[in-house]
């Protein structure tokens, strides 16, 4: 309680079933009139790129559409979008989708207002200035980028995972519609779903999390433990998707202001190498460290143990603490992810090489609340195998 803290995220949220239907006034609010539509390129499966269509065609009102994110996204497709929206002389960004979505818009954003190549933006505090005004719409409940100041690319050059981290990514309005996420397939909605409470376990365990990032991030993690069931099991079941959209955006918010962890640094490689979704990495790799992590945070283990509904009372500190891990591991199988390294092919030759990517994460690394060294980080890869 006595540490110096700040507490950040997007300008301002809009939360609530069919809020998507205020995209248009929000839009007008930043001033902006002819916006760049950042799209994921499989939305037309679902129906919601018509959707965006006949929305602002309803709202009088014209639009560019850059659809062609992926997941995992190379970093050239941020170039790409910024020539897009300089062409089509937009004045705002906007991004539906999930988290490579809103991580391509966010950088397009700075790229179209800035000079210079995605490239040159990469790592902490490289965007020289604001770029163009920026909405984000979720659709999944997972990544929380419609609240933090990352966007994360594949450098197809390097084989590699890099982020690009800087306020000016900070989008000025994030608008969460629950209603958008009801027709996310069962096994996006577990991955994603684990990755954001994956970002509420991390933000909330490390060393520089603060009472603010803390409450929010324990919020996140009881939201997601008691929907995210219901929302695999049962997608339609708008109340729970509801609070599973909460509940991610909690998460988020936690990440951008605490960090997150180890997690994410042994997840990196295995994205840039082996383009394993990110949430899935997060999800195998997220029972190991938490393992390891024990010992360094073993009163807020308890915590997690407890909101996640593990009766707790009687044990022992350390036992209570173990009966976090459990929890997730439970959680995850409930949710039908089996995925382990081994089944995904990734050879126990390769741990080394893995190990050492790893350490060159080292924001994560730095935040965790136990020291880790690459035998360490090899050890995990073994216990996820």
């Amino acid at each position: 309680m006595n540490k110096i803290f700040s507490f950040t995220g997007a300008g301002k949220i809009v939360f609530g079933n069919g809020s998507f239907e205020q995209l248009a006034e929000q839009i007008g609010t930043l001033g902006g009139s002819k916006p760049l539509i950042v799209l994921d390129r499989n939305l037309s499966i679902t129906g919601l790129k018509e959707k965006v269509s006949d929305y602002f065609k309803k709202a009088g009102m014209g639009i560019v559409i850059f659809d062609k994110v992926e997941g995992e996204p190379p970093l050239e497709l941020a170039d790409e979008g910024a020539k897009a929206a300089a062409a089509g002389k937009c004045d705002i960004v906007v991004g539906i989708g999930g988290g490579s979505t809103m991580d391509v818009a966010k950088a397009v954003a700075v790229l179209t207002s800035n000079k210079g190549k995605a490239k040159d933006y990469l790592g902490l505090n490289n965007v020289p200035g604001p770029g163009l005004p920026t909405i984000m719409v979720p659709t999944t409940a997972g990544t929380g980028s419609e609240v933090t100041f990352t966007s994360v690319f594949i450098r197809k050059d390097l084989n590699k995972k890099e982020g690009m981290n800087s306020p000016y990514l900070y989008p000025d309005i994030a608008l969460l519609d629950p209603e958008l996420t009801l027709s996310i397939p069962s096994h996006v909605t577990a991955t994603t779903g684990v990755d954001a409470l994956c970002h509420a376990i991390e933000s909330y365990t490390s060393i520089t999390a603060s009472p603010m990032s803390e409450m929010v991030s324990l919020e996140a993690i009881e939201l997601i433990s008691s929907s995210l069931r219901t929302c695999v099991h049962n997608g339609t079941d708008l109340e729970a998707r509801g609070q599973m959209l909460l509940g991610s955006l909690y998460a988020g918010l936690g990440l951008a202001n605490a960090g997150v962890t180890a997690v994410h640094s042994l997840s990196y490689p295995l994205g840039g190498m082996y383009s394993v979704p990110h949430g899935l990495a997060n999800t195998i790799l997220l029972p190991a460290v938490m393992n390891f992590n024990l010992p360094g945070a073993l009163e807020k283990f308890a915590i997690i143990a407890e909101v996640m509904g593990v009766p707790i009372e009687g044990l022992s500190l350390n036992e209570a603490a173990g009966m976090a891990v459990g929890a997730v591991e439970d959680l995850i199988d409930d949710c039908g992810i089996y995925e382990t390294l081994e089944a995904l092919g990734i050879a126990e030759e390769d741990f080394p090489k893995l190990a050492k990517a790893a350490m060159t994460v080292a924001r994560p690394l730095a935040n965790n609340p136990r020291k880790i060294t690459e035998a360490d980080a090899i050890e995990i890869y073994n216990d996820a195998y």
